[in-house]
């Protein structure tokens, strides 16, 4: 084992990268508090400058899954379709099987220039996720609390909101409503089959109000549906761990164009449209699993530098004081400092591993065991 590959496993290395992380998201959450004033002044300039700070936070995550776990990512498309990657503003649909998917799907909008001005509708418990939800607060991002009949204005009114945004977004909809696991996946197909739809395979049954209010509000400002279906070489089943231990994991995304005009207005029929085109993503993960490969043209988009200065500026300014401090309390000799200062190494270790527990499937919510049952 080298030298590189020995510190990527050690556990002191990954406080101080949570470290970074923490403290520098902190600084960013309260210039983004600053940058409040601006608001009523020019609210596209505010829309600007929080897109940048977003990003100097998100590509310190991109930043472990390219430069230091060594992921590759390859897309199948046609070229076509990834001439118009960052020049239009869409709407994502990727499938919810894995803990990292959306760091997949992070790195592919920071290589296309979309990262910082990329949205969600999320979960509204995320909101109060110190650093995630603070961090999307001010990007705008639309919260949900998955209930229909109180989402409704709420989401309406957020993504109307976003109809005059100034730099290209890509906003991601999970359809299936949660990550899948085999509970909810029994659940889902007997809704499916209660239904008369199509069981499916590899996928949830997708919720369609939300896809259908999106397609609604944002036509106009939205020129397509990216389909986006992923999946890992070696039936690996990757996770935010694995990445900070810089294990490399190979991902795979099939990435289809559906220009907007093609989907139907009528919410029932786009309803129909959204169930049609899950069952071709069973497909396609049938394919991959039969044959290791998605149809289409390879393309290994190459990872920009950004990431890596962003964090090496972060660490530079965070960490070389950090040590200054530290070095003081052990050269001082007090007990009570050295004490002081260890229950701030456990806290700040407790604090990144709460953060991390965000991702992970088993730790994730009961949405979708019951939820299931009931008329969407």
């Amino acid at each position: 084992m080298g030298l590189i590959a020995f510190l990527k496993t050690q556990f002191i290395v990954h406080l101080l990268i949570g470290f970074v992380f923490v403290v520098s998201g902190l600084i960013i959450n309260f210039v983004q508090l600053c940058t409040l004033i601006f608001w009523p002044i020019n609210k596209q300039f505010y829309r600007r400058v929080n897109c940048r700070l977003a990003y100097s936070l998100w590509s310190q995550l991109v930043m472990l899954l390219e430069w230091w776990s060594g992921t590759e990512c390859t897309l199948f498309s046609d070229q076509a379709t990834v001439d118009k990657f960052g020049k239009e503003h869409v709407i994502i649909i990727l499938n919810h099987n894995f803990e990292i998917d959306f760091l997949c799907g992070w790195t592919m909008t920071e290589r296309f220039g979309v990262l910082g001005s990329s949205k969600v509708l999320a979960k509204k418990e995320l909101l109060y996720v110190p650093l995630i939800g603070w961090t999307w607060y001010f990007l705008e991002i639309v919260f949900c609390k998955r209930k229909w009949e109180e989402d409704r204005d709420t989401v309406i009114e957020g993504l109307k909101r976003l109809s005059d945004y100034p730099e290209y977004m890509w906003f991601l909809l999970y359809c299936e409503g949660t990550r899948f696991t085999e509970t909810k996946h029994r659940i889902s197909m007997e809704v499916a089959e209660s239904k008369g739809l199509p069981k499916l395979k590899y996928h949830l049954l997708p919720r369609t109000k939300g896809f259908t209010t999106a397609v609604q509000c944002l036509r106009g400002t939205v020129s397509a549906v990216y389909d986006v279906t992923l999946n890992f070489r070696g039936n690996k089943n990757p996770s935010l761990l694995g990445i900070l231990y810089g294990k490399k994991y190979e991902a795979d995304m099939c990435v289809r164009r559906f220009p907007l005009e093609d989907i139907p207005e009528n919410e029932k029929e786009a309803a129909n449209w959204l169930h049609k085109l899950y069952q071709e993503k069973d497909a396609l993960q049938e394919m991959y699993n039969q044959k290791g490969i998605f149809p289409g043209h390879q393309l290994k988009p190459p990872r920009r530098p950004w990431t890596l200065l962003n964090f090496l500026f972060w660490a530079t300014v965070l960490l070389s004081p950090l040590f200054t401090f530290g070095f003081g309390i052990f050269a001082s000799g007090s007990p009570l400092l050295i004490l002081a200062f260890l229950g701030f190494v456990g806290a700040a270790s407790f604090g990144v591993r709460r953060l991390i527990g965000v991702t992970e499937i088993e730790k994730g919510s009961s949405y979708g065991n019951q939820e299931f049952k009931k008329k969407e």
